[in-house]
Order: C-alpha cells, then structure tokens, then sequence
C-alpha cells in the first residue's frame, strides 16, 4: 500500500472530524470552508508552524520527532487504536520502502490447536490477522458454519461479511460487525503495509463491495478485542455471544476468539442445544486442525 498516500488521508480525516469547540480553540463564529480544523490551528495545537503540518498532512512523516507526533495525537484526541495505527504510519514513512511481499501463514503450534481441543465447552476460534481460521473446536464450528463449509476450505470473515448476503441474515447487527472488520483491517494495514495478502483482500473487497469501498475510505480505526455480536443461528435460532479475543505472545500473528453466553439466558439455552446437536457427529466433524 502506498503509505505516503495513507498518511495524508489519515490526517485529512483526523482533521475533518473534530471541530474548534472540541479541540478547545476560540471560535469567533462566520462562515468556514472546512467542517473541521484548518491546518493552521491543527499546527498551532501542536506546537508547529503551518508549513511543517502541512508537509505532514501531504503524506511525509519522514524525520518526524516521537514529540511531534504526541502533539498530533493531543490535538486529534487520538484514542488507543488511532494513536498506534498514527505511529505504525510514521514507522513505515520513515524506513525504506519495502515492495508489496507474500508473508507465510503462520502455522498453529500443536499446543495451540491442544489447548483448543481442551476447550471443548468453549466456542474457540484460531483466526490469522486477516480474519481466515486456522484451526476450531467442534463447538465453534457448529457455531459458525459459514466459516467452515463442508468439503471446502475455511472462509475468510471479511470475505463472508462482505461478499455472501448470508452474512446479513446471520449477523443481526451486520453493518456495526462489518464496520468493525474494516477498522481492524484498517488498523493491520498501517501496521504493515508490504502485506500482500492484506492488499490483496482489501482491493478485491473494495472492488466487488459498495460498503466496504466507502467505510474504508473513511479511515476509521479500532481495536475489537471484546463485545458482543447478535447471530441467528439456523439450527437453534437466535443468540447474544460475548467474545473475547487474545493475541499469545507467542504466536502474534494468530488470535484466539472464544465466544460465551450469559448464564441461565435463553442464548445460554440455545448454545446448549447446540451442544446437544453436535453429540452424536461425526469424528470427521470433531477435527480441531483445518
């Protein structure tokens, strides 16, 4: 990805959402040309002459001090994610340009896929960072079989949510989920943008989806490392899932996702219905290693 051209979009949209009142500027009232801050008073909270943030907004990072960019994340009241996904952008201006490269997928260690089969009661996932499974519990693919087609290989969930409308009968909040996925999307590609894979996807996502092309347009970026999702299942109906999501020091390039459901509810219910279902499927159902 072109990271220069990140970076000024990044920035434009930083700039274009927070308003003189928010940032604490006095404002005089008449008539503005922008809906947000002007370059100048991006500049003057932080600390900077207009020359130099408008340099920055244009895409070039390069020599930008650790300080600078602290301001910046002071001026656009940057929350975790935004603040990472400002520096992971710096980061990358100022080393040198890497080519676009195909990273192998990391394998799942077989303690991993070990702790995952212990798990049995736990609706437990192994996702790369792109949203493709790597490895699943029996439960969990009776939970989410769109992921796990039968004779096919694992469906990514950034391409389900955005290429099969079945996703939209199955998620019930399918735009904040899908919203969601851009963000994240968002987040890795400014953390490592020669990702070939990630390019990939995100080009082949914003060709074939209208959404998808606007929401990543919009430069939105967020950690999803816990919540809750509404589903409708086929087989049991409706469900509440928590989910939390945990990065292994070991493995960072995988993620374990397990979902749960609130204790004594009707989704609590339903999960064990699922449970019920699956009892008897077959061994070749019950493969932890995709």
């Amino acid at each position: 990805m072109d990271t220069r051209h990140e970076v000024q979009e990044f920035l434009t949209a930083l700039r274009g959402r927070i308003t003189p009142e928010q940032a604490g500027l006095t404002f005089f009232g008449g008539e503005r040309r922008v809906p947000g801050l002007r370059r100048e008073e991006v500049a003057q909270l932080a600390g900077v002459s207009t020359a130099y943030y408008t340099r920055m907004e244009r895409g070039d990072l390069g020599g930008v001090s650790e300080s600078v960019l602290y301001a910046l994340v002071n001026a656009f009241q940057l929350n975790e994610a935004e603040q990472q996904h400002l520096f992971d952008l710096a980061r990358a201006a100022t080393g040198s340009l890497r080519a676009p490269r195909a990273k192998r997928e990391t394998p799942v260690p077989a303690r991993i896929v070990q702790l995952i089969d212990t798990m049995s009661d736990v609706p437990t996932v192994a996702l790369s960072t792109l949203g493709t499974p790597l490895a699943a519990n029996t439960l969990a693919r009776a939970l989410l079989p769109f992921m796990f087609p039968e004779g096919k290989p694992p469906v990514n969930s950034a391409r389900y949510l955005f290429l099969d409308p079945a996703s939209r009968e199955f998620y019930l909040d399918w735009e904040k989920i899908a919203r969601e996925m851009v963000s994240s999307l968002r987040l890795r590609a400014g953390h490592d943008p020669s990702d070939k894979a990630l390019s990939g996807l995100v080009g082949e996502l914003a060709t074939r989806s209208t959404e998808f092309r606007t929401w990543w347009g919009s430069h939105t970026v967020r950690t999803h490392t816990t919540g809750s999702k509404r589903i409708h299942h086929p087989i049991v109906g409706e469900m509440t899932l928590g989910f939390e999501s945990l990065t292994l020091p070991s493995t960072p390039d995988i993620r374990l996702t397990t979902y749960l459901t609130e204790p004594g509810s009707p989704s609590a219910d339903a999960l064990n219905m699922l449970r019920s279902w699956i009892a008897e499927a077959p061994a070749t159902q019950k493969e932890t290693q995709l």
